[in-house]
C-alpha cells in the first residue's frame, strides 16, 4: 500500500509499506478515504517540530481522517465491512488515573495518531485501529464532513470548557458555570465571545457558538477569505488582526468580553486576549504557539480575576458533534476549499504553509486516481 512520510524539512514522500493487518481481536482495519491536513501537520512539515514533540525521520502523519471498515477482530461488535467511520485519533489506555477520572485527553500513555514515537499517522490506503476509536457515521453524511469531525470535535470541547451549553442539553464539564445562565438578579444576556484566528478550528468554534445558542460572536484573522467564511459562518462582525482590536471591541463592548478563544496561536494573540475580558471572564488557548514560552501580562490577570484554560484535544464530543452534523446543527461545507490526491500531499502541505488561494482545510482523497 502507500503511505505518506516525512523525510525531513519541508520534504514529504508517498512510499510503498505493507498492508497492516488485525493482531488483537478489538481491531479494525479500515481503508483511510479521506485525510484533512491540519496546522500540527504544517508544523511539523514546516519546522519538524512542535515544542517538545521532535520528528525522527521518515515519520508518519496525519490524524484528521475518515474511511470505510475492511474488516474486523473477533471481539468486534457494532462495526462491519462496509461501514463508514469517522476517527477519533486518540488512542488511550483506558487505565490509568486520568481515563479512570474521566479526563482521557490527558491519558498518561496516550498515543496520538501522527505525532512523533506515539501511533502511526493517518495519510496511508489502509491502518489498523481499535474499533473504539472507530464511530459510524449514518449515510447522510460524507466522508469529508466524517474527516472533519476530529477539529470540530475539538471546537465543540472549546466551546463547552467555556461553559456554553448547547440547545441539545449535552452536559458541560463538571466545574463549568453556563455562560448562558445568568446570575441571580440578573436579566438574560447573550454572552460576548471573540474568536482570534479563524482557521479551521477558529471557524468550528463559531460554529459550534452559534449551535450552542444566542451570542454575540467577533472574529479576527489577517486573511480577507478567511473573515468572510467567519461571517458565514456567523460572527457579527470580523476584523483585520492588524488593526487596533482592543480599541475597537473596547467600542462595541465598553464593558468587555466574556469569552475569548485564541485559536491563532500567536503569542501576542494571548495578551490581546486578556485585554479584550471583563473582569471575571475566560481566556481558552487552543491555538498551537511556535515556541516554547510565551509572555503576557499576568498583572492583568491577577487583577481581573481572569481564568485562562488551556484545551487539550477534546474529551466526550466526538460523538456529539457526529450528532450535530447529521442533523445539520454544524454545517462544516466552509471549511474543506482544496483537495488533493495523496501522490500531491507535498502540494497540499505548502498551500497550508503558506496560506495561498484562500486556503482554510486542504483535504487529501485517497480514494482518487494516483
Amino acid at each position: 500500500m502507500k503511505i505518506a512520510v516525512f523525510t525531513g524539512l519541508r520534504n514529504v514522500a508517498v512510499v510503498e509499506a505493507p498492508e497492516p493487518e488485525i493482531r488483537q481481536p478489538g481491531e479494525v482495519l479500515l481503508r483511510i478515504d479521506r485525510v484533512g491536513i491540519c496546522g500540527s501537520d504544517v508544523h511539523y512539515y514546516t519546522q519538524g517540530r512542535i515544542g517538545s514533540q521532535v520528528l525522527q525521520y521518515p515519520a508518519t502523519l496525519g490524524h484528521e481522517c475518515s474511511g470505510t471498515v475492511l474488516g474486523v477482530g473477533s471481539g468486534v461488535t457494532g462495526l462491519a465491512p462496509g461501514d463508514r467511520v469517522a476517527v477519533d485519533p486518540a488512542l488511550v489506555c483506558g487505565s490509568c488515573d486520568q481515563c479512570r477520572l474521566g479526563r482521557p485527553n490527558t491519558c498518561r500513555a496516550l498515543r496520538f495518531m501522527g505525532c512523533p514515537g506515539e501511533a502511526a499517522g493517518a495519510a496511508a490506503q489502509q491502518c489498523v485501529l481499535p474499533a473504539d476509536n472507530c464511530l459510524p457515521i449514518p449515510a447522510s453524511m460524507s466522508l469529508d464532513q466524517a474527516a472533519l469531525v476530529e477539529p470540530l470535535s475539538v471546537a465543540l470541547y472549546a466551546v463547552r470548557l467555556a461553559g456554553i451549553a448547547s440547545h441539545a442539553q449535552e452536559p458541560v464539564p463538571a466545574g463549568a458555570s453556563s455562560l448562558f445562565t445568568p446570575r441571580e438578579s440578573e436579566p438574560p444576556a447573550s454572552p460576548k465571545v471573540a474568536v482570534l484566528g479563524v482557521g479551521p478550528i477558529g471557524l468550528g468554534v463559531l460554529l459550534c457558538l452559534k449551535a450552542a445558542g444566542p451570542c454575540v460572536a467577533y472574529a479576527t484573522d489577517l486573511l480577507p477569505e478567511r473573515l468572510a467564511a467567519a461571517r458565514h459562518c456567523g460572527a457579527d462582525a470580523a476584523f483585520d488582526a492588524r488593526q487596533d482590536v482592543v480599541a475597537e471591541l473596547a467600542r462595541r463592548e465598553p464593558q468587555g468580553l466574556d469569552c475569548v478563544f485564541e485559536c491563532s496561536g500567536d503569542p501576542a494573540c494571548l495578551d490581546q486576549g486578556q485585554r479584550l475580558l471583563a473582569p471575571g471572564g475566560k481566556l481558552l488557548m487552543i491555538g498551537i504557539p511556535p515556541d516554547e514560552q510565551v509572555l503576557f501580562d499576568p498583572h492583568r490577570a491577577r487583577r481581573a480575576e481572569l481564568t485562562l484554560q488551556a484545551v487539550r484535544r477534546q474529551r466526550d464530543c466526538v460523538v456529539p458533534t457526529i450528532r450535530m452534523i447529521a442533523q445539520a446543527r454544524l454545517d462544516p461545507a466552509p471549511l474543506v476549499t482544496h483537495r488533493f490526491r495523496l501522490d500531491e500531499i507535498r502540494a497540499a502541505l505548502e498551500l497550508a504553509a503558506a496560506y495561498r488561494d484562500g486556503v482554510i482545510k486542504a483535504m487529501l482523497d485517497l480514494t482518487g486516481a494516483w
